[in-house]
């Protein structure tokens, strides 16, 4: 198994975390390894982190060249775990490491990824209601049906790396990315900590967060200009039926306002759905863009036959 942590100012709480880690996996289970990415943190991180490599035979540090974000600091680390199953956690000790026997325990055969999800809220009401609606916005516009319960405290099997194998540029989403290559998702009940010092995803960041989803792996605002040019289309009609009856009934004093109107309302029309259906051939060319599979081998049987 390997335990993938992205650490930034983690000074303080890395080397009680590794410890717990290490405590938990030694004798229970076997091979393992804790892949600590540290994300350009500007502090000593990344000596504490190094430190812990050479203190424990089976952790492992990896040092990004910048602060890339806490999705791409993960992506890192699983393309460098080795085993068969990874975790991933926070590394301000509000995932427990003593709760991972529970997460692997619900990592079924009929499920590839699990997600820890808390007995209560662990967030203040603000916080809480800002990641609702980040869960919610992946949800409805993604299409993610299991928004819900997601969270950064996850087991699933590494094979699913493969469906975001092609997975490139700066706006990584790792739930995104696995909900890409599973449906087989499952919550388990799990134990939260109070974090060690203030979240680094504040407000401010769910909210770029949400934005990075949105315009980096939906296609749905360029096809809000179709769906806008269409409603336009029909109150330019409407308005084009008033302002014919105001003509014919002789209430239009003013030369030219009725081919003005109706040309207005035309040209807006066509404009907006002419963006749209240009828009759709840009979605396209966006989500093959983004490194989606086309499919995804869960496993093999039988003879390897050589072609």
């Amino acid at each position: 198994m390997s335990v993938v942590i992205p650490c930034y100012r983690s000074t303080r709480t890395l080397p009680d975390l590794v410890s717990r880690v290490v405590a938990v996996m030694d004798g229970r289970y076997a091979p393992y390894e804790v892949v600590l990415v540290v994300d350009g943190s500007p502090d000593d991180t990344w000596e504490v982190a190094a430190g812990l490599a050479a203190r424990f035979p089976h952790v492992r540090a990896l040092r990004l060249s910048r602060n890339y974000g806490q999705h791409n600091a993960l992506l890192a680390g699983l393309r460098d775990a080795r085993f068969e199953v990874t975790v991933t956690m926070d590394d301000d000790l509000q995932h427990p490491p003593e709760q991972i026997p529970a997460l692997l325990a619900g990592l079924r055969d009929d499920l590839d990824l699990v997600y820890g999800v808390p007995y209560a809220e662990e967030h203040g009401p603000l916080r809480s209601l800002a990641s609702r609606s980040v869960k919610a916005a992946m949800s409805g516009v993604l299409g993610i049906r299991t928004a819900g319960m997601i969270s950064a405290f996850r087991a699933f099997r590494t094979h699913l790396r493969d469906g975001f194998d092609g997975f490139s540029g700066p706006h990584a989403s790792i739930d995104v990315a696995l909900s890409w290559a599973t449906t087989r998702v499952g919550p388990v009940r799990v134990r939260m900590d109070h974090r060690d010092g203030p979240s680094n995803y504040n407000l401010r960041m769910l909210v770029r967060h949400t934005a990075n989803m949105l315009f980096g792996f939906s296609a749905l605002p360029l096809r809000a200009a179709s769906y806008l040019g269409f409603a336009v289309g029909l109150i330019g009609v409407v308005l084009g039926a008033l302002v014919l009856w105001s003509f014919a009934a002789g209430d239009t004093t003013v030369a030219g306002f009725t081919s003005i109107c109706l040309m207005i309302a035309m040209f807006s029309s066509a404009q907006l759905m002419a963006i749209g259906l240009l828009g759709e051939y840009v979605g396209r060319l966006h989500t093959n863009g983004m490194g989606r599979p086309t499919y995804v081998i869960r496993e093999r049987t039988g003879a390897s036959v050589k072609v």
